[in-house]
């Protein structure tokens, strides 16, 4: 009973459009105290969700990303990417998807990669005969991978939670993050010669590799993150404060676009987005600890289990909800919630928990460009000035790629586990 009246809160203050970490933290205090639970216990669970050496490297890889994108590294990303696939049918569809792969590298997250390449793409795109409805959805459909190719903030969020390797995590993601954005390229081709979409000059070789090299050094940031952290050279924090160096030295003095005076600016700013992200996870600590109090894990889990016994309805359940929770939590708050819930009846049914890990990171970001609240659909339509509706129709096909890329990470583990294995 107690537990419904928290979760009622919860939506009540999302309904009235209240930020989500206050919603948490709200429905929380009003829990406790109507249950009479002293308050201490609120800076007490707080502290202990953000106690964590791993989470330091959330403000580092968010710095980091921060000093590459005002280094110009969207525009490079780009004009690689369409120096590549602009002479195919709808070449600059599939050059908006494979910035999304680079791109992914660099930010992280799905919003900022609908921000950065969508306020580019988006224009373009019009200006060169592609309806705004399918320029925001193939903008919005491929921020997703934003956070599944790393490195993955949610992806922190979940090694802190499981303790499983960061490393292993990041890894995992590639494939399926390259599945996805190949994937993706389908129905964009396909819609493209169907609708009769242009393809650009094909760029001679000479300009395809001097496109390379303008983004040669964004894309070995996550080559350096990624052998630093696999070999053992340093940890994710440390992988983190290497990678802010190697974007300050990149940004300054090789592609000598960002300026020493717009770098406290660059600070400023992602010190505002980390501090948002670590307000999260303290106050979805505090609601997950009341979940936990509630028996809420085991509740869910016997009521999954109870449904049936058999291992592929249990996953598709699993899915089902991450797709649902997606389309209105943040990913990082619904990680912190949902992942302990969870976790034990994927690990009764034998999945392994980096396995898990990408598979939840996967459901919920789907989440971010399905109607009705995807909030990279709503970015992505009012940067094109196109209703909602309309680019929820066009998305149809982009989200249907999405789900069966999901299905396949989810019933084909080595999709997940082989790559982690090898480093093993």
């Amino acid at each position: 009973m107690m537990a419904l009246l928290l979760f009622g809160l919860f939506f009540l203050f999302m309904f009235l459009r209240i930020p989500i970490a206050f919603s948490l933290a709200l429905s929380s205090i009003i829990y406790l105290l109507i249950n009479g639970i002293p308050l201490n216990i609120v800076p007490q669970r707080m502290f202990g969700g953000l106690n964590s050496f791993v989470l330091i490297c959330i403000p580092g890889f968010i710095l980091a990303g921060n000093l590459m994108n005002a280094s110009g590294i969207t525009d490079r990303i780009i004009k690689f990417a369409d120096s590549l696939l602009g002479h195919i049918r709808g070449g600059l569809g599939l050059a908006n998807v494979g910035a999304s792969l680079g791109f992914a590298g660099i930010s992280g997250t799905a919003l900022a990669d609908t921000a950065s390449i969508g306020s580019v793409m988006i224009p373009a795109m019009k200006k060169k005969g592609y309806d705004a409805k399918f320029a925001a959805a193939v903008t919005s459909a491929s921020s997703v991978v934003g956070p599944i190719i790393p490195p993955s903030l949610p992806f922190i969020i979940v090694g802190t939670l499981a303790t499983v390797s960061i490393g292993d995590l990041f890894i995992a993601g590639a494939v399926p993050g390259f599945l996805m954005g190949i994937g993706l390229m389908i129905p964009t081709y396909l819609i493209s010669v169907k609708r009769g979409y242009p393809k650009e000059a094909r760029v001679p070789l000479t300009g395809i590799i001097k496109d390379f090299f303008g983004a040669f050094w964004a894309i070995m940031m996550v080559v350096i993150i990624l052998y630093g952290i696999l070999s053992g050279f340093f940890t994710p924090t440390e992988a983190s404060i290497i990678a802010v160096v190697y974007a300050l030295l990149v940004g300054l003095f090789i592609y000598r676009d960002l300026n020493i005076k717009d770098v406290p600016s660059v600070m400023l700013k992602s010190m505002i987005q980390a501090a948002s992200i670590m307000m999260l996870v303290a106050f979805a600590n505090l609601f997950g600890w009341i979940l936990t109090s509630e028996g809420i894990p085991t509740l869910v889990a016997n009521t999954i289990l109870s449904i049936s016994a058999n291992d592929i309805v249990v996953i598709l359940l699993i899915i089902l909800l991450l797709l649902i929770v997606g389309t209105f939590m943040e990913t990082i708050a619904a990680l912190v919630i949902l992942f302990p819930v969870l976790l034990p009846v994927a690990s009764q049914i034998g999945m392994d928990p980096v396995q898990f890990g990408v598979v939840m990171v996967l459901g919920l970001v789907i989440g971010l460009s399905t109607p009705p609240v995807g909030v990279c659909l709503f970015v992505a339509s009012s940067i094109g000035k196109v209703g909602i509706l309309t680019v929820s129709k066009e998305l149809i096909p982009f989200l249907l790629v999405s789900l069966i890329v999901l299905l396949l990470v989810a019933f084909v583990p080595q999709i997940t586990l082989f790559l982690p294995s090898l480093f093993e």
